[in-house]
């Protein structure tokens, strides 16, 4: 226990020297105050934030639309990139696509998601399942093409239909790359969401965030970045937990 706690504080001081030196910086004015207020400041502010209700409101807002996109980018993603690995034809069909999507910013297509569906959820979640759905999709597809063609031929000779040998074998090989790939739409999705919410949303974290700054609440506005940071931080040592738990299982079974 106590080696625990003694690893975790020598891999998290640095954030601790950053804290530290933000505040100095900031208490002594090495730094413009505007641009950096003091970080004793930015707690106050985010107290207050969470006090009054706004910080509540605009993270639910933001957090329901990560979870619709990033689901649906999963199961989709998972599905498709499978189904590449597997059928020829849904390959040859859906490769280009994926191909063509890869290299886009994903930025740019916050204003195609705000033509077809508003300034409400749902150009929000289309954003996030768009951008989070290629590196899944990717995921899925190297991992099921490197699945063990001994196991497959095995599963096959003892008379294993093509449905019980994908369930069975293809899709637990994938699962190492898979992973990985949902790990990456994971902090893609937070990246999405807050750019969407800056230039076109009514709430969320973007939308506070560019209110605060726009009426000169400098610290506020820094207070709901720290919030972003620190959820998309705890929600990465979260799925990294649970990609841990799923792979010894696997590796159990």
């Amino acid at each position: 226990m106590i080696a625990s706690l003694r690893s975790n504080f020598v891999r998290y001081l640095p954030l601790l020297i950053l804290a530290a030196a933000w505040e100095i910086a900031a208490r002594f004015e090495l730094v413009s105050t505007t641009a950096l207020p003091p970080l004793s400041d930015v707690v106050r502010s985010w107290v207050e934030l969470l006090l009054d209700g706004d910080l509540v409101r605009n993270s639910a807002a933001s957090l329901f639309r990560i979870a619709a996109g990033l689901g649906l980018s999963v199961i989709i993603g998972t599905i498709i990139g499978i189904g590449m690995a597997w059928w020829k034809p849904v390959n040859i069909l859906i490769a280009p696509i994926v191909e063509v999507l890869y290299p886009v910013p994903k930025s740019a297509l916050i204003p195609v998601t705000v033509i077809w569906l508003g300034y409400g959820d749902g150009s929000k979640i289309l954003l996030i399942f768009l951008g989070c759905m290629v590196p899944v999709t990717i995921g899925a597809f190297n991992g099921a093409r490197a699945s063990e063609q001994v196991l497959v031929w095995s599963a096959r000779s003892m008379g294993a239909g093509k449905l019980r040998v994908l369930w069975d074998v293809v899709a637990p090989g994938a699962l190492p790359e898979l992973l990985n790939g949902i790990r990456t739409a994971v902090a893609l999705s937070f990246i999405l969401l807050v750019s969407a919410e800056l230039i076109a949303a009514q709430k969320g974290f973007g939308f506070l965030i560019g209110s605060l700054g726009a009426g000169g609440s400098y610290s506020a506005m820094y207070a709901v970045v720290l919030t972003v940071a620190f959820l998309g931080f705890a929600a990465d040592r979260a799925y990294l937990m649970i990609a841990k738990r799923t792979l010894a299982w696997r590796e159990a079974a």
